[in-house]
């Protein structure tokens, strides 16, 4: 039986350091997600807060 050639385990060697490097992006990613997501809701809160500090201003400017 042959051993496969140097090409053929390079790019079996390529492969898998690849295949390795996109999981750990997918991770990476999914971290990204959850920050952007936390600071989507801290804007909503914040506004919610300045809406009802803006409702709860006891006069009117007219």
């Amino acid at each position: 039986m042959r051993s496969p050639s140097p090409l053929l385990r390079g790019t079996v060697a390529l492969a898998a350091i690849l295949s390795l490097a996109g999981l750990s992006a997918c991770n990476t990613l999914n971290g990204a997600g959850q920050d952007v997501s936390a600071v989507g809701h801290d804007v909503s809160r914040g506004a919610a807060a300045g809406t009802n500090a803006v409702a709860n201003v006891g006069g009117s400017t007219h």
